[in-house]
């Protein structure tokens, strides 16, 4: 019996086909600014949770949650001001600011924004929180395009603009692709940017390691591992040349990173509400999923392998 897809990637599917024919019908005066989220992209949005408030709350050291019920985002307090990993999606914005301060923070305290990858449903708060706070823009070199023109450059969504898109920010640094990573560093927090492209070409996994009650916590945020639907990894359709390659180097990178905790960008992929639910029993413990991460990557690969097969005229494994 062939796998059921899941949700989230249904969901996807049908939002951009949706989007695909009304994007068709859009003037050009339209066309001129990304669209508020509405209609079937609405839909699926709230199906998935992403516009949904999530109360923020502290997970280990330096790290707190702020992002939304379906769209994860995470802040780091240092000692010389914060830093924030992505603003989910265009709505977002707001809700993050809010959930800064419930959490005592004040998000004009906001020193450096970085992100997973330049999508609408991460980097969608961009231009909002840049504004509210003059932090510094920090994105992988490979995404600095789709962010700043807002995704009209994204290699497969930037078809779906409006959509699809995002309001258009100005970039302040760009992180480079080094074998041993770019460093972020504010105050006592420092988090290494590994290009790890395929979802994007600039697609970042994060790493860093933290430390809670006397015991240091290796952390990653990966990125760059999902084929989302839609995208063509082969032949003359490929959305760029190298796109298989690229997914799996990335795989096989993200295999050799060993983290005790790790966090992904949407919360279905890490279970965020089962770990959360049991976080007020176990604390931070809560969060180190060793397992659960190698599974994660594992997922990835098949996926990947059964896509280029699909694509190759083979049947996809059982």
């Amino acid at each position: 019996m062939r796998k059921a897809v899941s949700l989230p990637a249904m969901l996807l599917s049908a939002l951009l086909a949706a989007s695909a024919a009304q994007a068709q019908q859009t003037t050009l005066a339209e066309q001129e600014r990304p669209a508020d989220d509405c209609g079937p992209l609405a839909a699926a949005a709230n199906v998935l949770l992403w516009p949904v408030p999530q109360k923020p709350f502290h997970i280990a050291g330096p790290l707190y949650y702020v992002g939304t019920k379906g769209l994860a985002s995470y802040l780091f307090s240092t000692s010389d001001g914060l830093i924030l990993l992505n603003t989910g999606g265009r709505t977002s914005g707001p809700m993050i600011a809010q959930s800064i301060k419930t959490l005592g923070f004040d998000p004009k305290d906001i020193r450096i924004i970085i992100n997973g990858h330049g999508h609408f449903d991460h980097a969608g708060g961009f231009a909002y929180i840049k504004k509210l706070s003059g932090a510094e823009l920090a994105i992988m070199e490979g995404d600095v395009a789709i962010i700043k023109d807002g995704g009209r450059s994204d290699f497969h969504y930037g078809k779906y603009w409006p959509l699809a898109g995002q309001r258009a920010v100005d970039v302040d640094r760009v992180l480079k692709k080094r074998k041993n990573g770019d460093p972020v560093t504010l105050g006592n927090v420092t988090l290494t940017a590994f290009n790890t492209p395929g979802h994007t070409l600039g697609a970042t996994t994060w790493v860093t390691d933290i430390v809670e009650g006397g015991k240091t916590y290796h952390v990653v945020f990966p990125d760059g591992a999902g084929v989302n639907p839609g995208y063509h990894l082969t032949g003359d359709k490929a959305e760029y040349p190298g796109i298989a390659d690229d997914f799996r180097d990335t795989h096989r990178f993200l295999a050799t990173l060993r983290p005790d905790m790790w966090f992904a960008f949407h919360t279905d992929q890490f279970d965020f509400r089962g770990k959360y639910a049991r976080m007020a029993k176990e604390g931070a413990a809560v969060w180190v999923d060793p397992k659960g991460y190698r599974q994660f990557i594992a997922s990835k690969k098949r996926a990947l392998d059964e896509k280029i097969a699909r694509e190759g005229g083979a049947k996809p494994k059982l």
